[in-house]
């Protein structure tokens, strides 16, 4: 079973929430995840494209991981650097 580690703040408000009964911390904890479930699908993106077995499962997962980066498709090289 993985963990996940999250900020100590995002702790106590989730916390304060379910032990407390607290509502005020709704949307910190509603962004506090996003934020979290962002940085470990793109970690996971990440890691597809440096360990994919062929260069097409390679590629496409270098693809997915900038599009989720937010990098414009004209900014992005077309042969990878190692290969001019």
């Amino acid at each position: 079973m993985k963990s996940v580690q999250i900020p100590y703040d995002l702790f106590i408000d989730l916390a304060m929430y379910h032990l407390r009964g607290e509502d005020d911390f709704e949307e910190e904890i509603r962004q506090g995840l996003e934020k979290k479930l962002d940085a470990m699908l793109n970690r996971q993106l990440y890691s597809r494209y440096k360990t994919a077995p062929n260069e097409e499962e390679r590629e496409q997962a270098r693809q997915e991981y900038l599009d989720r980066r937010g990098v414009p498709r004209s900014y992005r090289w077309t042969t990878p650097p190692w290969e001019l």
